[in-house]
């Protein structure tokens, strides 16, 4: 039957999210070109929250499986969980979940879906929650490079990584920790989400992998079948004439025009990446976040009368102490003015990440979204042994007693690592002591959770380093009402060069073509990729959560 002109057909909103959608930088054009094929972040989450008040929407089919991160999975699951709350069906179709040793965090996604359906070939893994480290002593001796580092204090492992052959009491006391308590937020969300009791949900991981006919049995999933299959069953019980369309893609009905009410809006500054001094770019090891452009964006909402509140988004494992130190300033500055700091976290948002957060007003994470790492390290790697293997002599000129204090041809001297040490000392100090000024605790209290030590999201509410769970949205709504606006107050870029007016040259300082751009990577940035930073660095090492 065609349909009436004027009449928009019901639509089945549809997710593909074996892979994890994307949030490109709206200030790198390649960053966007290259995402142009791929289903967008933002406007996924939001058309899951806001697409079930649509009457054309009739329900929701996802695609799951694969490797996702597990913060990302659980904004995206509270996403699901407000949808459904409709009442509107949802439903989660897999080849497989068994493919993989990352299939926990898929599964979990997956059940917060009313129906899971499973191709009956595939199978199950719901193995737990394991984590690996490199460690990379081994290979530096045999190279000849001697690791000379300072570390505040012993659980800042990022150190560890490059000191050490194996995990210290500390270093495995921190990362078990971490697993458990993602494995719990898994097993009990899982538990809610399929009707099951947490022992019974452990029991199955620790019994898995299970078959497609297994699964089914113990009531992981709810019926077999392939993709066909699952869109025709679907489909029987929706209204004729339904359409399907990715949820990146819907967008709410337009309402008439109305005239323009400065109520005031949120601006939103992002700090997603290893911190870095000067302006934001691409580097060798991945996006690097300047603090001279995160600064002026800052300065852009403290300057904005039109800026009611500030949701700092931090994805961050930190980076530069002193690039850290100045971004902390500027947030500070914004609250001095009297407008409101909501930080909200992604992935990750430790060590450097956390220090640029504590000044907030309200921190609110993601139940996996790791924390803290209030520590520092610093040093250098000896190339000396290593040069002489290969032939390699070095001769020096210096003037000043301590001119080559930093050159990776030799080590410290016993005044020289003592100097280190000082500083390294005084950086941790600071550390401290702002955190506990932000977070309003004592430094004792705060010394008691730092020490370098990574928390997940939900330990880190435990102890006092975050205010609440949830995702951007949530910071967004604690923001407009810290500020006093209302629910449909927008959310804005803090700062937005046009990519033409960036051709123009900068009048002074405050322009903001002054804090963007580019810049080619530099060596320094090999030693970032062994966790070895030429200066103090607030930064947690890489850790992957399988």
């Amino acid at each position: 039957m065609p349909v009436l002109p004027g009449h928009r057909p019901p639509l089945l909103l549809e997710l593909d999210l074996t892979t994890l959608p994307v949030a490109p930088d709206p200030d790198d054009p390649l960053a966007r070109l290259r995402a142009r094929a791929r289903r967008q972040l933002r406007p996924t989450l939001r058309a899951l929250h806001e697409a079930a008040d649509d009457r054309r929407v009739v329900g929701l089919v996802a695609k799951v499986g694969g490797a996702l991160p597990w913060a990302a999975m659980q904004e995206l699951r509270l996403a699901v969980r407000a949808f459904a709350a409709s009442g509107k069906p949802t439903v989660a179709w897999a080849e497989s979940f068994g493919e993989g040793s990352r299939d926990l965090a898929a599964y979990m996604l997956a059940s917060a879906f009313d129906e899971i359906w499973l191709q009956p070939g595939g199978g199950v893994g719901l193995l737990g929650v394991g984590v690996e480290t490199t460690f990379l002593r081994g290979a530096l001796d045999r190279l000849g490079i001697e690791p000379q580092l300072e570390q505040r204090h012993e659980y800042k492992n990022a150190a560890d990584r490059v000191m050490r052959t194996g995990f210290t009491p500390a270093h495995r006391e921190s990362l078990e920790r971490l697993a458990e308590s993602v494995f719990t937020d898994a097993v009990d969300a899982i538990a809610a989400g399929r009707g099951l009791a947490a022992a019974r949900v452990r029991e199955l991981a620790d019994t898995g992998p299970r078959t497609a006919a297994e699964a089914r049995a113990v009531g992981l999933v709810d019926r077999l079948g392939y993709r066909d299959t699952v869109y025709a069953e679907l489909r029987s019980r929706l209204p004729a004439r339904t359409e399907l369309l990715f949820a990146d893609r819907w967008r709410p009905r337009r309402r008439p025009a109305m005239p323009p009410r400065h109520r005031g809006h949120v601006a939103l500054v992002e700090v997603r990446g290893s911190i870095v001094a000067g302006v934001t770019r691409r580097g060798a090891t991945g996006r690097q976040v300047g603090s001279d452009s995160v600064c002026a964006e800052l300065r852009a909402a403290a300057g904005d009368e039109r800026v009611r509140a500030v949701v700092l988004h931090i994805d961050s494992p930190g980076g530069s102490a002193v690039a850290s130190d100045t971004i902390w300033r500027d947030v500070c500055r914004v609250r001095e003015l009297g407008t409101p700091v909501v930080v909200s976290m992604g992935e990750a948002a430790a060590s450097g990440g956390y220090y640029i957060a504590c000044p907030a007003d309200v921190i609110v994470a993601l139940p996996a979204t790791l924390t803290g790492s209030i520590g520092v390290f610093g040093g250098k790697l000896v190339v000396h042994d290593l040069l002489e293997r290969v032939g390699l002599t070095t001769g020096t000129v210096e003037q000043g007693e301590r001119a080559l204090m930093f050159s990776p041809r030799r080590g410290f001297r016993d005044d020289e690592r003592a100097r280190l040490a000082a500083t390294i000392d005084a950086v941790y100090d600071d550390f401290v002591t702002k955190v506990a000024e932000g977070r309003r605790r004592t430094v004792a209290e705060i010394e008691a959770v730092a020490r370098g030590r990574v928390w997940t999201g939900r330990d880190a509410l435990r102890v006092g380093l975050v205010d609440e769970l949830g995702g951007l949205r949530d910071a967004v709504r604690i923001a407009r009402s810290l500020a006093g606006l209302p629910e449909e107050a927008p959310v804005l870029r803090a700062l937005h060069v046009p990519m033409l007016a960036r051709l123009g040259r900068p009048k002074n300082s405050d322009d903001p073509r002054a804090r963007v751009g580019a810049a080619w990577p530099d060596l320094s940035e090999v030693a970032a990729a062994l966790g070895v930073p030429a200066g103090a660095a607030l930064r947690m090492p890489a850790i992957s959560l399988r």
